[in-house]
């Protein structure tokens, strides 16, 4: 079992490898790994295709999710909206509607919760396990807080449906996924930052998030005057968003930002001077705090996702002069590369996968 658990594995890190490159990689023979690969078969764990043909030599086959195999339900779930789809080992993800919700608990939990019951229906057999991306701070299946949805202490447990359930926030996931899947892949210290509704992330220390909950959007990088919907004052998440761009441009605080910070950026783009003076001004907040953090965790590279990626993209001169300001005189001609994730939106989606998938992958192969 344990080279048949070694070779699911990188499988599924590896989408498309063939079984000579895996077995090489994992030191087995061609017979081993065709023998292996007939028990995951059987298993409805992996599938063959045959690869690409590459003229002369002896034919291979590329590993692929088999078409029976088993599916993690994962539940994304953001400030305004959720979705619930499915990923297979290998970490594609179905294509799945996107829902809005009007922020209570209940309702938007029951939602859910039918929708995972659904897929279980549909797919009979193969959901093994729901994996839950939430913009919270989340202790085992409970969100802690939630400032952006105004949740406290809401326990999701239910969202399992009976099935092996995992809850992550979902800028750890992202960073997760970039860390595995992504820009930060092959990095050993990597730091993930993304603005959606104030600013998420995650230190990723050899491709898994470093222990203790990264709450980089409270730390008071900002105007100590301004008050947080967490309680504290100065927060840098109220200085990078949409909520910043709105005071910028002296109109009342947006019902959605992450949409009002899209309308300005597009505002920008199009010559309006004053959604361009709310991007840089957002651009170089967003900028100094990076530079903070380059100094207080050295990373070897930083993703940015989401409005953090667009800012760098819109003021990439502004947030690049920020970024300098803030770090320490050494190490500014030696900068860490900073760069947008690789994997966009679909992060926290891929992340939760991974999450649920590190835990289940054995016991996938011991029970079957």
């Amino acid at each position: 079992m344990p080279a048949a658990l070694d070779l699911l594995r990188f499988a599924h890190a590896n989408p498309g490898v063939t079984r000579a490159e895996a077995a090489a990689r994992l030191g087995l023979s061609s017979g081993s790994a065709t023998e292996i690969m007939g028990r995951l078969r059987a298993a409805r764990l992996l599938g063959e295709v045959a690869a690409p043909s590459a003229g002369r030599g002896r034919p291979t086959t590329v590993l692929v999710p088999h078409p029976e195999g088993p599916l993690v339900a994962v539940v994304e779930l953001t400030h305004a909206t959720w979705r619930v789809t499915t990923a297979a080992v290998g970490g594609a993800l179905a294509p799945a509607p996107v829902h809005r919700h009007g922020g209570d608990p209940a309702a938007v939990l029951g939602e859910i919760a039918d929708a995972v019951r659904a897929l279980r229906t549909e797919r009979t057999g193969r959901i093994v396990g729901v994996a839950v991306s939430v913009p919270a701070t989340v202790r085992g299946t409970t969100v802690v807080q939630a400032a952006t949805l105004n949740w406290r202490d809401v326990d999701l447990s239910g969202l399992g449906c009976g099935l092996p359930l995992t809850v992550g926030n979902d800028a750890a996931l992202a960073g997760v996924a970039e860390a595995l899947r992504g820009a930060a892949r092959g990095h050993a210290v990597a730091l993930y930052l993304t603005v959606e509704v104030g600013v998420g992330g995650v230190v990723l220390i050899d491709g898994a998030p470093a222990p203790g909950a990264a709450e980089f959007g409270h730390v008071p990088f900002g105007d100590p005057a301004l008050a947080c919907p967490c309680g504290a004052s100065g927060c840098w998440d109220v200085t990078v968003d949409g909520r910043a761009m709105a005071r910028a441009l002296g109109r009342p605080a947006p019902a959605d930002p992450r949409a009002f910070a899209g309308a300005v950026l597009a505002a920008a783009r199009a010559g309006d001077g004053a959604a361009r003076a709310a991007v840089h001004e957002a651009a170089d907040a967003f900028g100094r705090g990076v530079g903070a953090l380059l100094n207080a965790l050295d990373p070897a590279v930083v993703t940015l996702g989401g409005l953090g990626a667009d800012l760098m993209a819109s003021a990439g001169d502004v947030f690049s002069a920020a970024v300098r300001r803030a770090a320490m005189a050494w190490r500014r001609d030696a900068l860490p590369p900073i760069v947008p994730a690789g994997l966009g939106a679909l992060g926290p989606s891929i992340g939760a996968a991974e999450s649920a998938f590190a835990g289940l992958l054995e016991d996938l192969v011991t029970r079957r």
